[in-house]
């Protein structure tokens, strides 16, 4: 497993400088399980391209940055789908040679998602160096991760997580029991966003996650704007923990594409996103620009 700070470094660089007259728009990308930063940044290129040439002209003025942090659990060869042991049995090597990483790891024999509070503290540290973010992008495990991140930076009313349930004698269950409820990356969260809502949630192939844990941040439904992407040939995640997902969020967006698991890049599925993002921007607008007439008339 790495460290919180070897994951920090493995986060690309934003741009530094915003084109005059532009308005930045701040998006946290959280990549899937087995990928990083570097390598969503990667697929996701075109994507990202295609924003910034979209966004910019008026009325939208609006100039994207795209943050890639890398999840801090860094994932052994055979937590990998469809690993196979070498005849050779140098998979310590391969252990240290890996640039496979996840939000958390899923106990197979529980269920429990080990790793989960080490993971949304990392992104709450990404979320501070970048300043606060705007809106989130998730693709997978991701995916889950942003519409879970998108619930608890939600002001209206601000959810309260539940109380932890002591136990009596420590053992490596009550420890697990403990970690399912370590509750601290939530404040560490909100602060790191200066206690804003995010303006816009969007998940390629991602999923609802049933621990009963985390049930508060699905009751009631997440009311952040969503686009939910979804293949209709996707054999990773199944349609109904991606259906469970849309039937937790308050009115959301759902396109069904006919593809996989992966992110839809062509440009007929990228302006999809294009023309939601758009009508978010201008959401945004007549709101700022409505407060901005409220100061001016006090």
């Amino acid at each position: 497993m790495s460290t919180p700070a070897a994951a920090a470094a493995k986060t690309p660089k934003k741009p530094a400088q915003i084109p005059a007259g532009k308005t930045e728009l701040k998006i946290l990308m959280l990549h899937g399980y087995t990928q990083s930063g570097q390598l969503f940044s990667s697929k996701t290129k075109a994507l990202a391209k295609l924003l910034t040439k979209a966004l910019a002209p008026s009325p939208y003025n609006t100039h994207p940055t795209l943050i890639y942090p890398t999840a801090p659990h860094r994932l052994r060869p055979s937590d990998i789908p469809g690993y196979i042991p070498s005849s050779s049995g140098g998979e310590e090597e391969d252990e240290d040679e890996s640039d496979s990483w996840a939000w958390f790891r899923k106990d197979e024999a529980t269920g429990a998602y080990r790793g989960f509070s080490t993971g949304m503290h990392a992104i709450a540290r990404a979320v501070a160096a970048a300043g606060g973010v705007d809106g989130v992008c998730g693709f997978s495990q991701g995916g889950a991760v942003a519409a879970l991140v998108a619930s608890a930076l939600e002001q209206s009313p601000a959810r309260t997580p539940p109380s932890p349930t002591p136990t009596s004698t420590p053992s490596s269950t009550s420890a697990v029991v403990e970690e399912e409820q370590d509750w601290s990356w939530v404040p560490a969260l909100r602060a790191a966003n200066h206690n804003k809502p995010l303006q816009f949630c969007i998940v390629y192939s991602g999923f609802y996650a049933p621990q009963p844990t985390l049930s508060w941040l699905y009751a009631p439904p997440i009311t952040t704007p969503s686009l939910q992407f979804v293949g209709s040939l996707d054999t990773v995640v199944e349609e109904w923990r991606s259906q469970g997902l849309v039937e937790r969020c308050r009115d959301p967006t759902v396109v069904v594409h006919p593809g996989g698991h992966y992110v839809p890049v062509a440009k007929d599925w990228a302006m999809v996103l294009v023309g939601w993002l758009r009508q978010r921007c201008e959401d945004n607008g007549e709101g700022r620009d409505a407060g901005a007439a409220e100061k001016e008339s006090l």
